[in-house]
């Protein structure tokens, strides 16, 4: 999978694959007084927007833990042609985002709200382009953190826009060829008559 790799603090793991070890950091971080935020989801074909909305999920507080969806997660909540990149991908590159402190993975096995739970953050952050985390999700939610923000899509575009538009790009691609060949094939059949 991925090594135990360094953020830009030292001493502070970027990959935290175990939740109990991320439950004991996460207490280490509090005692120490820092504001801990919490943010999670699929992060396919990392984009403009996906970096801004994480800076801005940063600016909430200290220390920045975004919980990423596994592929087989992925799969269940996006359909079965998603994620276009794999998890061990997806991870790296958040792991080189300089507003991201700890990774870590949500499998399929778990609840929508067992992140949430465990790091009980001070800040969640939620998108407003998020589909299944509704609002009366977020109210489930208000005992365990001190504040939810609901942060508007920072692009003018989406990771499901930008996979429609490969998809028709590669369809209308496919049709020209498909239109040659049958005029081709029309020319070779009149031609034989």
């Amino acid at each position: 999978m991925i090594g135990q790799e360094t953020s830009s603090h030292p001493g502070l793991p970027a990959f935290i694959p175990e939740y109990s070890d991320l439950r004991n950091k996460v207490e280490a971080l509090k005692e120490a007084g820092h504001k801990v935020v919490l943010t999670q989801g699929v992060y396919d074909l990392i984009h403009e927007g996906h970096a801004i909305y994480l800076e801005k999920a940063k600016s909430y507080g200290d220390i920045l833990i975004v919980g990423v969806d596994s592929d087989e997660l992925t799969k269940k909540r996006k359909g079965p042609l998603r994620p276009i990149v794999p998890e061990t991908e997806r991870l790296r590159m958040l792991m080189h985002l300089r507003h991201v402190d700890i990774v870590t993975l949500r499998h399929i096995s778990h609840d929508p709200g067992d992140l949430i739970r465990l790091v009980r953050p001070d800040v969640l952050i939620v998108s407003e382009s998020t589909k299944d985390f509704t609002a009366t999700m977020a109210t489930e939610y208000e005992g365990i953190c001190q504040e939810i923000v609901c942060l508007p899509p920072q692009a003018l575009t989406s990771t499901s826009a930008r996979i429609r538009l490969l998809t028709i790009e590669g369809a209308m691609k496919m049709a020209e060829q498909i239109k040659g060949a049958v005029d081709e094939f029309m020319n070779k059949i009149k031609n034989v008559e």
